[in-house]
């Protein structure tokens, strides 16, 4: 074959091109525009929106095996919650099965006796739902703010409880909202009862136990056990009788001094809670005190006529 016939070009394989470093300063400058124009000018935002759109569907089944099993490890949690929420509602049930059984016949035996002994009827409670808006704002204190006020007849001195037990007290009333002082402030006192001994006595808001209750002026010889129930008393005219208040936790005898220093935690969620009941005070459906009599003044003896 003739030398002149020979095809002289080399193959495409060894074609070389520009050089690496001149793609990198292409590819570089590029770049660097793109990112310019795109933090500037928003120029790749149409662009970025049709590739997300595009690459939706691959998305999508891509996240559908992790949608699964986050599905199926949910649904066995939820499974196991459900089941073991049943059981302490049907435990908590059939308590309170027992409980109303014993409360019917306890109200048919006081309502008898009341009769016999011509009493007068217990006071009715009335209440009214109200939601818990936040916290007040004064850091030293133990209050909220409740959606109710003056416009819905909430009065000064309230009680407040929520599902479990007794929670506060109204102590400011604003037209649209109120401010309740909860049991645990170190200036809100609450007369109990242990519902155990009968004995009643005063819990104070202990600031310095942690968001408990204290029951102060006890003796150090006074007939108290861990885990006793304190509930009102109702001698104070505010709360009713019987409305549960907390449970004793601690109680310390100490010989230096005459006072024995008890520790109760309330049973009212007093940290979180989101709903509850204002009550009517029981001071408005009682009758008012007689005036007292004006103190006759002594007749003075030997005095001149």
């Amino acid at each position: 074959m003739p030398l002149g016939t020979l095809d002289r070009t080399p193959p495409p394989f060894f074609k070389q091109g520009a050089s690496a470093f001149s793609k990198l300063l292409l590819f570089s400058a590029m770049a660097l525009f793109l990112m310019v124009a795109d933090s500037r000018f928003q120029m790749t935002q149409p662009l970025r929106a049709v590739l997300a759109t595009a690459l939706y569907p691959v998305q999508w089944l891509a996240m559908q095996p992790v949608h699964a099993l986050r599905a199926m490890g949910d649904y066995f949690i939820s499974l196991e919650s459900a089941k073991t929420q049943s059981q302490e509602a049907s435990t908590k049930l059939l308590s309170q099965a027992l409980r109303a059984t014993q409360v019917e016949q306890l109200t048919l035996e006081n309502k008898r006796l009341r009769t016999l002994l011509d009493l007068r009827e217990q006071l009715k409670v009335e209440g009214m739902a109200a939601e818990v808006l936040y916290d007040a704002a004064d850091p030293y204190t133990r209050k909220v703010i409740i959606s109710k006020g003056l416009t819905s007849g909430i009065a000064l001195g309230s009680p407040v409880i929520d599902e479990s037990g007794v929670l506060g007290q109204v102590t400011l009333v604003h037209p649209l909202v109120s401010e309740v002082t909860l049991i645990i402030d170190r200036d809100l006192a609450i007369p109990v009862l242990n519902v155990r001994t009968g004995v009643r006595s005063l819990a104070f808001g202990d600031a310095a136990g942690g968001g408990g209750l204290e029951l102060r002026f006890m003796g150090s010889n006074t007939d108290v056990l861990q885990g006793d129930l304190l509930t009102t008393s109702g001698v104070d005219g505010v709360y009713p009788p019987g409305l549960p208040v907390a449970r004793i936790d601690r109680i310390e005898r100490r010989a230096e001094t005459a006072f024995a220093r008890i520790h109760c935690i309330p049973l009212a969620l007093v940290s979180g809670v989101r709903h509850v009941v204002v009550l009517t005070p029981q001071s408005s459906q009682i009758a008012p005190r007689p005036p007292e009599a004006a103190p006759v003044a002594p007749v003075k003896k030997g005095g001149r006529s």
